[in-house]
């Protein structure tokens, strides 16, 4: 929900964003949501993502070019949503670090499951949220450049353009280690900036 997150992200920022936010669940005026249920869950989680992040990010974000957007916006995520962190760490990396570069829903299913073994709440799942989530992490890395789109292949950003000063100023240097960058790549944005 990138689009959707930038479009609700004014009212997000506004000092009256609660009653704002309220109204646009009532209207769907920006999200054109079909259902009030809808755009009320929606809104849940776009405020839990905006909140997941100092306001100073979001000052940044709205000056970035569209490629460093989607790549600011999986940062986000993986801010807000343990679950998707976890993953990235424990599974996608390991996997962009092996022979293998392939990365399928029942990888990462397999990689819920081991956290559902030190979490309870993970472990409540169904198999088919379970799937769903794998699904969803799947299509973010394919929206972030991370995953091809034919193929299930990990594949490196295209670093052309993208803005990492944000993360590197604020000692969130783990990110860049997410956005599947090599060492030598990490340390040459360092010196740039």
């Amino acid at each position: 929900m990138y689009q959707e997150m930038g479009e609700l992200l004014p009212i997000l920022a506004s000092p009256n964003s609660d009653s704002l936010l309220k109204q646009e669940v009532r209207t769907g005026n920006v999200l054109m949501m079909a259902t009030e249920t809808t755009r009320k869950r929606a809104i849940s989680e776009f405020k839990h993502r905006y909140v997941s992040v100092p306001v100073q990010f979001w000052n940044w974000y709205q000056n970035l070019a569209d490629t460093s957007r989607k790549v600011a916006m999986f940062y986000v995520i993986l801010k807000t949503y343990r679950v998707a962190f976890d993953i990235q760490f424990s599974v996608v990396l390991p996997r962009w670090n092996s022979a293998d570069r392939t990365l399928k829903v029942d990888d990462v299913i397999m990689g819920v499951n081991d956290i559902a073994v030190q979490d309870d709440f993970v472990d409540s799942w169904s198999d088919l949220t379970k799937k769903k989530i794998a699904s969803s992490l799947l299509s973010i890395l394919r929206k972030v450049g991370l995953l091809e789109d034919k193929t299930p292949t990990l594949q490196s950003l295209d670093l052309y353009g993208i803005d990492f000063s944000y993360y590197i100023h604020n000692g969130e240097n783990w990110f860049l280690e997410a956005c599947l960058l090599q060492p030598y790549e990490i340390e040459n944005i360092k010196k740039s900036l």
